[in-house]
């Protein structure tokens, strides 16, 4: 039998053992704690969740699992336009090259023409920030026409070969995203975004046909497939565009449903460097400059001759990209994934030499270990967050952001980060909450199948260094309108904390 003084002398020790907010009811747990622990042990259920908050001052807001390594989706791009932009600085600038082999005599070139790629990833894109087209154009032929060009005795050829990469995408993509326009990849001489457009319309019943024309840029080179069938009513758009850069074969397979209104369908487009070249060469001949071979570029449709030696061509003249402020702004808002590539491998290239993935990642881990971060901790595979290979931790992420406001870069990164309820990859989020305290918060999305995250700042309303929060929800079966909900909260809270000074929950929006 045990002894009354035993006994005694045992229940201090008991007591010890309980954490100090069990005892006081929990009265010092913030709300948002306190949402994200109820909600990730009941309604979130088997998902795996992490998620930390920390103060201007480094002080402990919310923390769940804050070092569980995690898919981040697209809060991938968080460190990739951060990277970029402190050692790049928001006013790098991608260049673009109009040179040449062989020699000028009596207005004739005797050689190739070439599309020197520079890596810029807006080259002839539809976006607000891009150089439209025929202006783009009519800046190369000024550059012919300056040098007495009026014939082309060879190829036009749109070289690539800018970042070595020996394919486009990374290897670990999966299949059936590389033929969307998310998964293009990238080339060191980008056209359109790397993009195919198609107009897809449901034939008359289930089992028909589905009709598709290639719409922009056309491709006549392309060998199409339409090996896709018009679905029952309600089964919504199932298509799945498979192509590679090792054939010029597209097939599109699977259903697209009768009662689905015609719609444009945006693809990957795997010889961007050809389809630049093959839309100059089509444009000067409008204006009567003739190439007498054709289009060619730096990798399927290669010259019979060969390529020459970059550093060897006569450079006619340039045109540039905007500077990179802008394009890791259009990226964060948009959250474009051939931007974020692109500013991947442009690293790669710029600190080590070397612009294909392995060399991009052994830059990124360099430029954050001088940060004081330690990469080894995480897995990095791309610069997009599309690989499901790629894995960070709530507590990587909030130390990058705390670290990104020391960098000269800092107001340049903020600013590319949208906030609640704006447009792009925003506009759903927190539409129920209020717009002044929504105003205070800059954060980048991130979502696939079962994956949700959002990371970002939180400022004060007078002024001062930010709070910083990163929340990941992974392998969830909930809908991605149900796990918004709950992040919409979570950061709300966060937010209400911060701004009182208390970590107390603000009345109800």
């Amino acid at each position: 039998m045990i002894s009354f003084l035993k006994i005694f002398f045992f229940i201090p020790v008991i007591l010890t053992a309980i954490p100090a907010n069990a005892i006081a009811g929990d009265r010092h747990r913030s709300p948002a704690q306190g949402y994200m622990e109820r909600v990730s042990g009941n309604e979130l259920g088997s998902a795996v969740t992490g998620m930390l908050a920390l103060t201007a001052d480094g002080d402990t807001i919310a923390s769940l699992n804050p070092d569980r390594l995690l898919m981040p989706a697209s809060n991938m791009k968080l460190v990739t336009t951060g990277l970029a932009l402190d050692f790049l600085g928001e006013n790098f600038e991608y260049r673009t090259s109009i040179g040449y082999s062989g020699e000028i005599r009596d207005s004739c070139l005797f050689g190739d023409l070439y599309i020197v790629g520079g890596g810029d990833p807006v080259l002839a894109s539809d976006d607000s920030i891009a150089t439209a087209l025929p202006e783009l154009f009519r800046h190369w032929t000024d550059f012919l026409k300056e040098a007495g060009i009026r014939k082309i005795d060879g190829h036009i050829v749109g070289d690539g070969r800018y970042f070595g990469l020996p394919m486009p995408e990374e290897q670990t993509w999966q299949w059936d995203d590389c033929g969307t326009y998310y998964g293009a990849g990238i080339s060191g001489l980008t056209f359109f975004e790397n993009m195919q457009t198609f107009d897809v319309a449901a034939g008359e019943k289930p089992g028909d046909p589905v009709s598709v024309e290639d719409n922009f840029p056309v491709c006549p080179w392309m060998e199409y497939r339409y090996e896709c069938t018009t679905g029952e009513a309600g089964t919504g758009d199932k298509l799945y565009y498979y192509t590679t850069d090792m054939a010029p074969v597209g097939v599109m397979r699977g259903t697209f449903a009768a009662d689905r209104a015609p719609k444009t369908l945006e693809c990957s487009n795997k010889f961007p460097g050809y389809t630049c070249a093959a839309y100059f060469t089509g444009w000067l001949s409008e204006r009567g400059v003739m190439s007498t071979e054709g289009p060619a570029d730096s990798g399927y449709y290669m010259p019979d001759g060969g390529l020459a030696d970059r550093d060897s061509l006569v450079i006619l003249g340039q045109t540039v990209s905007p500077r990179l402020g802008r394009i890791a702004y259009q990226t964060n808002y948009d959250s474009n994934n051939i931007y974020a590539e692109t500013l991947f491998h442009t690293i790669g290239k710029a600190v080590g030499g070397s612009g294909d993935y392995a060399g991009s990642v052994l830059a990124a881990e360099k430029l954050l270990a001088d940060m004081g971060l330690d990469a080894r901790k995480v897995n990095i595979r791309d610069g997009s967050g599309l690989s499901r290979q790629n894995l960070l931790s709530p507590s990587f992420i909030c130390r990058f952001l705390k670290a990104m406001e020391e960098s000269a870069a800092f107001d340049a990164f903020a600013s590319s980060l949208p906030a609640p309820g704006e447009s792009g990859t925003m506009e759903t989020v927190m539409t129920d909450y209020d717009k002044a305290l929504k105003s205070r918060i800059r954060l980048k999305s991130g979502s696939m199948t079962g994956v949700k995250c959002f990371s970002g700042y939180i400022f004060p309303e007078t002024g001062g260094k930010p709070a910083v929060f990163s929340i990941m929800i992974n392998n969830s079966l909930l809908s991605q309108y149900r796990m918004q909900k709950i992040i919409d909260r979570m950061i709300y809270l966060i937010s209400a904390g911060t701004i009182s000074g208390t970590g107390q929950e603000h009345p109800e929006p």
